[in-house]
């Protein structure tokens, strides 16, 4: 669990390093629509990073997916809390060095990629309530285009790692895509889809950073709990989710019924108490 908490680390920190400064220099560029650059650069490096980390750590590399992890049973919640903290860790180092090879004019003029809220002077952000709809929105489509491919067994194995990784990729190249073009915003560069991402910049620098900075996270982790309930609908012929049966209601029933073992695994329990 260590090894992959420090794999996590230094990928987030490697992935919002290469990514932010991607975002603004695509902003930063003389094109006619410098920002339809940007789902580009989402893909291509997301796709790289996914290759790399999956096999080694799930690939997870922001809190929204280690939270729907978490809540669908792949992951133990204590594994999910050091990946978070490892995350959030790796966001700070990645604007650490940032600020130390940035120019301060192009970091300040794009928001350090998008992390600024009702932005003002050159350029203008979005008000709160329009981003936490598109982190909302983005969020689940990304989870439920991505993660029901990438939590699916069977189909995991039909398709392989590496179309795995890039439809999940392509997910977020898409959901960013329709929240950079849609709201029309010179300062805004899409959706985060990953909170830790802008948590660096925040605690680094403050002042503005920190208004309207709970969207990034409260707009994606309700998608979470939403797109978590919806899977409970979907056809269970279609899905091979193993571990679904150890999610976050089962240890709730568990809890609520006196015993550390969820129900499902109680029968399994007192037969191996019978044969030692």
């Amino acid at each position: 669990m260590w090894r992959a908490a420090t794999t996590e680390l230094v990928a987030t920190a490697c992935l919002i390093f290469t990514l932010t400064t991607s975002i603004i220099s695509c902003l930063n560029s003389h094109e006619a629509e410098p920002k339809l650059l940007v789902p580009f650069a989402v893909f291509i490096i997301a796709f790289l990073f996914l290759m790399v980390t999956v096999p080694l750590s799930g690939g997870h590399m922001s809190p929204v997916f280690t939270f729907i992890a978490a809540l669908k049973g792949i992951i133990t919640l204590a594994r999910a809390a050091i990946y978070v903290f490892a995350q959030c860790l790796g966001s700070i180092i990645s604007f650490v060095i940032m600020s130390s090879v940035m120019s301060q004019n192009a970091a300040q003029k794009y928001f350090y990629g998008g992390c600024i809220i009702e932005g003002n002077g050159e350029t203008r952000g979005i008000d709160a309530e329009t981003a936490l709809i598109l982190e909302f929105t983005c969020t689940f489509v990304v989870l439920f285009v991505g993660v029901t491919v990438a939590f699916d067994k069977r189909r995991c194995k039909e398709l392989g790692l590496g179309m795995v990784c890039g439809i999940v990729a392509g997910a977020m190249a898409i959901a960013v895509f329709v929240s950079i073009t849609i709201t029309g915003e010179a300062g805004y560069s899409g959706v985060g889809l990953n909170p830790a991402r802008c948590l660096g910049p925040a605690l680094i620098h403050g002042g503005s950073l920190w208004e309207g900075h709970w969207v990034f996270w409260v707009g994606p982790f309700v998608a979470c709990i939403v797109y978590y309930g919806y899977t409970k609908t979907l056809p269970r012929e279609g899905l091979l989710w193993d571990t679904s049966d150890y999610d976050f209601i089962s240890l709730v029933r568990a809890f609520i019924s006196g015993t550390a073992i969820p129900p499902h695994l109680q029968d399994k329990s007192k037969d191996i108490n019978t044969n030692m």
